[in-house]
């Protein structure tokens, strides 16, 4: 049997609705660029907007996802992604393993740290300054 995989893409979260527009054209935008029809990706937020990564997780685990990737949206790993994140996941796959769901949850490093995003903003710096 085949395991399905999907991926949430995790941000931190506002109530203002203009912070939130980008992360939501950045989901569409990878969404159109899935070549895999079986591909998933999800925007979910750590606190103050809607989905949260708890409610997220649960939908994902309702629908028969059995490995869900997070993927941080972050530039770094502060206390949020080296303590808190961690131990939210960490119980929600208790969670939900309890309930007799078997899941398993990978948090990735934040994005920031990833080449492709340092050179996309050093151009954008570097463009700026000349």
């Amino acid at each position: 049997m085949t395991v399905k995989n999907a991926s949430i893409l995790l941000a931190h979260g506002s109530s203002d609705p203009h912070w939130l527009a980008p992360f939501e054209q950045l989901l569409e935008r990878i969404r159109t660029r899935l070549d895999n029809p079986q591909a998933r990706a999800e925007l979910a937020y750590m606190e103050l907007a809607e989905p949260s990564l708890q409610s997220q997780v649960r939908s994902l685990a309702d629908e028969g996802y059995g490995h869900i990737d997070v993927l941080p949206l972050f530039f770094a790993a502060g206390r949020h992604l080296r303590k808190d994140v961690p131990a939210m996941l960490d119980n929600l796959q208790r969670q939900l393993q309890q309930e007799g769901r078997d899941i398993s949850i990978t948090l990735h490093p934040p994005v920031g740290l990833e080449p492709e995003v340092a050179d996309a903003i050093s151009q954008v710096v570097v463009r700026q300054l000349q």
